[in-house]
C-alpha cells in the first residue's frame, strides 16, 4: 500500500537540485510551495526515511549543508525526520516577547 510523503529540501546555493528534481519527477511528485514536494511511495519493508535516504544517496550529491526533511503518516500519527542535515535556528527566533522575570537581591 502506497504511503503519502512530503519532502522538504534545502540543498544550499551550490546544491544538486537537477538530480533531486529528476528523482522527484520520476516519482510523479507535485509541488507544494517553495522547496516542498508531495509524492506517494511503495514501502519496501524498511523504515520510510531509510528507504528514501538510500534512494537519494545514489542519486544526488549532498554536501554538509544539504538538508532534507521527510514527513509521512505511520499508523494513525504523522512522523517527520531529517534524512540529510539537521534542524537549525529558525528565522523567527527572538521575535516573540519574553516574559519578564522578577529580580531580587539575596537577603
Amino acid at each position: 500500500m502506497k504511503k503519502a510523503i512530503w519532502l522538504s529540501y534545502d540543498l544550499g546555493v551550490q546544491g544538486d537540485y537537477e538530480s533531486l528534481y529528476q528523482w522527484l519527477d520520476s516519482r510523479g511528485a507535485i509541488e507544494c510551495g517553495d522547496s516542498l514536494a508531495f509524492f506517494e511511495l511503495e514501502p519496501d519493508g524498511t523504515p520510510i526515511p531509510d528507504q528514501i535516504k538510500r534512494e537519494l544517496e545514489g542519486t544526488i550529491k549532498a554536501d554538509s549543508k544539504a538538508r532534507i526533511y521527510v514527513v509521512w503518516r505511520q499508523d494513525k500519527s504523522v512522523k517527520g525526520k531529517f534524512i540529510f542535515g539537521q534542524r537549525k535556528a529558525p528565522p523567527w527566533s527572538g521575535y516573540a516577547p519574553k516574559p519578564s522575570i522578577e529580580e531580587s537581591e539575596p537577603a
